[in-house]
């Protein structure tokens, strides 16, 4: 199917039905690069009916006046980008992906499932790179997957902003730990620091971010509870 022969419009309430069909197609055709979704066809059906298009950007893939593929769009999220499984590898992906950057010339971000390498290497062919990967444990498939980002026209914008998110977090997180670090030094019967249990808590936070290895993180736990310690004085 070529490209040449695609048209890529902003769908309308009126096409919500097709890109429910759609969607529930390509993640049956897509397992096991992807879990099987958890819903049953109903309910994704009645999920897509929902979609507020005052929220969500969605665009629409046609060829010979048939739907083969769409994206969605949030803020600065891509939400969902799925082709037809017979129209994969003719480039409709990559043409719904130009659209999306096209409307998103700052950068987005998006999640992919880690075991879907065939998305994987289509994102990373396209420009955008692999952020942190989680266990999967806030997704509704509990499936490992990791974030990708576009960077859009200026990179270091882009990637200082999610700094910047990330530094906000880190800040509410550090309050939090210092309050809760102090609320317990009454109730501890031995004053002392419990080593064994920052080594377990660096092991713990280690399966969430093996990127930086348990030995950092036990230096990082141990400077956390030190100054937590030092603020309670």
């Amino acid at each position: 199917m070529p490209t040449d022969d695609l048209v890529l419009r902003p769908a309308t309430p009126d096409d919500l039905g097709a890109v429910a069909e759609l969607l529930i197609e390509v993640r049956e055709a897509a397992y096991p690069s992807m879990p099987r979704g958890i819903h049953p066809p109903h309910e994704v059906r009645a999920y897509v009916d929902g979609w507020d298009l005052s929220t969500y950007d969605v665009w629409l893939a046609e060829a010979e006046g048939s739907p083969v593929g769409y994206a969605r769009l949030s803020a600065d999220w891509l939400e969902d980008l799925y082709v037809d499984p017979s129209a994969q590898g003719t480039g409709v992906g990559g043409a719904l992906l130009d659209v999306v950057k096209a409307q998103r010339p700052d950068g987005f971000c998006l999640w992919v499932f880690e075991s879907n390498e065939p998305a994987r290497a289509f994102y990373r062919s396209r420009g955008l790179v692999e952020l942190e990967h989680t266990d999967g444990s806030v997704n509704e498939e509990k499936a490992p997957d990791l974030r990708m980002a576009w960077p859009g026209r200026d990179p270091l914008a882009f990637f200082r902003s999610l700094i910047d998110e990330v530094d906000r977090e880190l800040g509410e997180l550090l309050n939090r730990r210092a309050a809760v670090t102090a609320a317990v030094q009454p109730h501890k019967v031995d004053p002392a620091r419990d080593l064994d249990r920052e080594r377990e808590i660096a092991r713990a936070m280690a399966a969430r971010a093996p990127g930086l290895g348990e030995e950092r993180l036990y230096r990082i736990v141990h400077q956390i509870i030190s100054e937590s310690l030092d603020a309670a004085d």
